[in-house]
């Protein structure tokens, strides 16, 4: 049986849709000044609500990072803004396109139009970002949009909704909450566009849904991220970068480095190094407000048992425990390298999204890349190596949503790069100008002007304007 808040939401979800139905019908194309204004609205409520943003992530996860908080939900949410407010002006202005010999005399433009009412789909990990990431760029392409929040961070849930609905009324920005039976609900509605971003086995099943109605879909998924080392670039800058992808959130992101492929001569040297790393940047796990929890026991538990079952298969389990504290009683985990795995454990197969890293050893470059490539596509894939040429080998030789080189994840902070998977790992983009594409229809637009050309073309056929007419067409 469904429970109030449930039920509450399943009933608003079609009222909902119906009324931003019809609002956009009314107003189908934002003026430049109305999306610029629909976006300050969100800036001056992010900047207003600083402090219970970090407070209710915090609650969710029972411990979450402030400035993890600050960084990747507040900080890349205000930076979208900025990014957007300044270009749409331009991506707004139709485009002249060529014409070719059918078209002459007249004028051949694309319109980007709005789709209409865009669907949502948010994840736990960043509750905030991934909501307002696409939210931003949506409004910005000039549409309405409806959001459905994780059941898995209720507070930070009902925050987003209060907050947005200070600012918008529901027939522009509505947030929903509520369970799996809403989140089902919610991906079956007849939207203009539906992005989720989560797990690869939901991701087919709200692919499922979406075809229905024949709803274009983003799909941000997950996979496993590799990281390389190249066979001369300095361990201790490597592992300085590692550490921040692996690290952050607690690893609970998707876009975290999953496996490490390192030089089979230098895997001492990794875990001596990272070891190190790890140690000086949390002396301290359990009380350190620096370090994010694991989202909820369901997840805590699913890590743990990764780790059992690794270590019962052959593993090497190294936890950096830099204060020996006792971890039974908490959902943080102490960051954790695995070493000697192999395709028959649970954690070789599944995406980690926590604090743990296998390890493997490689000989020659090709191998690594062979590797990856005996996988599904992951979402970014890291090399580090100062060498040019071989950089170049790994970025034309794999597939990845993304690619960093000397570096984890900072390229889904840049605001002008399409961010988005490939196979497994998802399907579209956002972010950028793709964002703006993917959230419009690209309209094309023929204008004749008075001067009648294709009627020189009439039947009856066979005369001379026609032969002339295909030997200029046929013309090289």
């Amino acid at each position: 049986m469904s429970s109030p808040n449930t039920a509450e939401e399943l009933q608003r979800l079609t009222t909902v849709l119906a009324a931003q139905r019809e609002a956009y019908g009314k107003a189908p194309y934002p003026s430049l000044q109305e999306r610029r204004e629909h976006l300050d609205r969100l800036e001056k409520v992010l900047r207003e609500n600083i402090d219970a943003i970090v407070e209710a992530l915090n609650t969710d996860f029972g411990g979450r990072s402030a400035d993890e908080t600050k960084i990747a939900e507040i900080l890349t949410s205000l930076e979208g803004i900025k990014y957007y407010r300044k270009r749409i002006k331009k991506w707004m202005q139709p485009e002249r396109r060529s014409l070719g010999l059918m078209g002459f005399p007249g004028e051949a433009t694309v319109i980007h139009q709005p789709l209409g009412v865009v669907g949502i789909i948010v994840p736990w990990n960043y509750p905030l970002y991934l909501a307002l990431g696409p939210l931003i760029a949506a409004l910005a392409a000039g549409n309405r949009a409806m959001i459905k929040m994780s059941e898995f961070t209720p507070r930070t849930g009902e925050l987003v909704k209060r907050l947005l609905a200070s600012v918008f009324d529901e027939d522009h920005v509505a947030v929903f909450n509520g369970d799996v039976e809403v989140a089902t609900a919610f991906s079956a509605l007849p939207f203009d566009h539906l992005l989720f971003t989560g797990s690869t086995a939901v991701g087919r099943h709200i692919m499922r849904a979406a075809a229905d109605n024949l709803t274009p879909v983003t799909l941000e998924l997950g996979g496993k991220s590799p990281a390389i080392i190249g066979a001369d670039y300095p361990m201790q800058d490597a592992v300085e970068r590692i550490a921040f992808g692996k690290c952050f959130n607690a690893g609970q992101t998707c876009v975290s480095p999953d496996y490490l492929l390192c030089p089979e001569h230098r895997i001492d040297e990794f875990v001596e190094e990272f070891k190190r790393q790890i140690s000086a940047m949390y002396p301290t796990i359990i009380d350190n407000p620096d370090v994010t929890s694991i989202i909820n026991d369901r997840q805590h538990k699913r890590l743990q048992e990764y780790l059992v079952d690794a270590e019962a298969k052959g593993a090497k389990v190294i936890q950096i425990n830099p204060a020996n504290e006792d971890f039974s009683n908490t959902r943080k985990m102490p960051f954790t390298l695995v070493l000697n795995v192999t395709e028959e454990m649970r954690i070789a197969n599944e995406e980690i999204f926590g604090p743990l890293l296998i390890v493997h050893g490689y000989q020659k470059l090709e191998d690594a890349v062979a590797h990856v490539n005996a996988g599904p596509r992951p979402l970014a894939l890291y090399y580090f190596d100062w060498s040019n040429e071989r950089a170049r080998y790994v970025i034309t030789h794999t597939h990845s949503g993304g690619v960093c080189i000397n570096d984890t994840m900072s390229h889904v902070a840049i605001d002008d790069l399409p961010f988005g998977g490939v196979g497994d790992s998802g399907m579209g983009q956002y972010h950028g100008y793709e964002g703006f594409l993917t959230f419009t229809k690209p309209k094309s637009v023929f204008r004749k002007g008075r001067m009648n050309a294709t009627a020189m073309l009439l039947p009856p056929f066979n005369r001379k304007i026609h032969d002339w007419v295909y030997k200029l067409m046929l013309k090289g």
